[in-house]
């Protein structure tokens, strides 16, 4: 799990409140600006004059312009994410998944697997092959693990 940053530990982008319903966003100091909007859905919310006298401006930004953020289009749906991450429960279950996860998928790329380079051409031929791939990393595991299929009773 990865926490917000920003550059060389200025504020990040979740200490500024984000009001997507009302279209504004507020920086720690106070002041707050209008969200300009995208086709793509995306906004920004750029501060430029008001951080010319601001006293927070050190720890905010270096940029002569002023401080902007950036809105994903699913920024509602990314917060509502952020915030359960902060729940411990979640955060249990995260680090005790995440390492088996991770495991797999090296196991995957490594080189007597063939997972890290396409072996045929197409994308429906890719993701078959590496369907395949993957069912064989299962069955090995499961080979290791000593799990065994009972016999079928052919009639």
């Amino acid at each position: 799990m990865q926490g917000p940053c920003a550059r060389r530990g200025k504020f990040s982008k979740d200490q500024f409140d984000i009001d997507l319903d009302g279209g504004t966003v507020t920086c720690p100091n106070g002041e707050r600006v209008a969200i300009r909007s995208a086709k793509d859905g995306s906004g920004l919310a750029d501060f430029g004059a008001a951080c010319a006298d601001c006293p927070l401006r050190a720890q905010c930004t270096e940029s002569k312009s002023g401080r902007t953020i950036r809105l994903h289009p699913d920024e509602s749906l990314l917060s509502q994410e952020r915030s359960k991450q902060k729940d411990p429960s979640w955060q249990q279950d995260y680090k005790a998944t995440r390492p088996k996860v991770e495991r797999k998928i090296g196991h995957l790329m490594q080189r007597r697997h063939g997972g890290r380079y396409a072996r045929v051409r197409g994308t429906e031929r890719i993701d078959q092959d590496f369907s395949l791939l993957a069912a064989v990393a299962n069955f090995k595991r499961l080979a290791t693990l000593g799990i065994q299929v009972p016999q079928l009773a052919f009639t």
